[in-house]
């Protein structure tokens, strides 16, 4: 008899999970899907094949909720090698390695102070943004040319981790959407060096850290107000139509409602209710 890789019953499910290199974050939900025997998952926060560290996954009804999550900022551990040339701008299509000068550490740790703030930049052709419905790096790796268009990111903290020559390691707090890689190049062209990035790793997003894969309670992670819900809760149970006098905050907005068994997510436009999520099993 054929053993049953999937449950029938989908599981709700929130964790964080470590995506290793060179493999796309796609290929490694398929991997988590299997290892917990569902089919009904999904992640935020897509991860190029050259970077690794925190994936957000999310099964059965879960997988609904990626865009009420708080999930910025986002912190990543980087290493820049300089000498280096890629077309990626990390080491999965290097053209070329040559010997580059060493700098004055203080000069670095200077010009990694000037990053904070906002910068424009291009994203890299080799990058997971999606372009016309198709990820940049494919249509790049099957030479396709792309236009990238200029973006702001949003840099918070940025420190210098070490300079062992010829590696620069810095960790870098950012916005959503930012590239790390592009972040990097800034720095080689301000430095007046080339390089590419070696290493890359998200350690973080928001309040979403990797911790071997444990069960997280999404209520914690929403970034939603708690509205409380004045009437019997039979009445959400059945999927009726909400009166505004049964909740206790009748403001415009959205909104969670929680009670032991569920939650349900709610939004409030000129008095009027209606449901986003209901009954969502916790």
């Amino acid at each position: 008899m054929q053993k049953r890789l999937y449950n029938k019953e989908p599981l709700n499910k929130l964790l964080v999970v470590k995506k290793p290199m060179y493999i796309s974050s796609n290929s490694y939900l398929n991997k988590i899907k299997r290892k917990y025997k569902n089919k009904k998952a999904g992640f935020s926060g897509t991860l190029d094949p050259f970077a690794c560290g925190c994936l957000i996954v999310a099964f059965g009804q879960y997988t609904k909720l990626f865009k009420y999550l708080n999930k910025t900022p986002k912190k990543y551990k980087a290493v820049l090698w300089l000498g280096v040339t890629s077309y990626s701008e990390d080491i999965e299509n290097i053209i070329d390695i040559k010997d580059e000068k060493t700098l004055d550490i203080i000069r670095i740790e200077n010009e990694i102070e000037k990053l904070k703030g906002d910068i424009e930049y291009l994203p890299p052709k080799y990058s997971a943004k999606k372009i016309n419905g198709k990820r940049a790096y494919e249509l790049a790796r099957a030479g396709i040319e792309v236009e990238m268009k200029k973006q702001i990111m949003s840099i918070s903290d940025i420190k210098l981790l070490s300079y062992n020559h010829p590696f620069i390691t810095f960790e870098a707090t950012v916005s959503e959407g930012s590239y790390i890689r592009s972040l990097a190049q800034i720095l080689a062209k301000n430095l007046n060096v080339v390089g590419t990035l070696s290493y890359l790793e998200r350690l973080n997003e928001g309040k979403f850290f990797f911790e071997n894969e444990k069960d997280l309670n999404p209520i914690e992670y929403l970034n939603l107000q708690e509205n409380i819900f004045l009437a019997d809760k039979s009445l959400l149970d059945d999927g009726k139509k909400i009166s505004i006098e049964n909740l206790e905050n009748k403001n415009d907005g959205k909104y969670i409602i929680v009670f032991e068994d569920f939650f349900s997510i709610i939004q409030i436009s000129d008095k009027e209710v209606s449901y986003i999520l209901n009954k969502v099993t916790i």
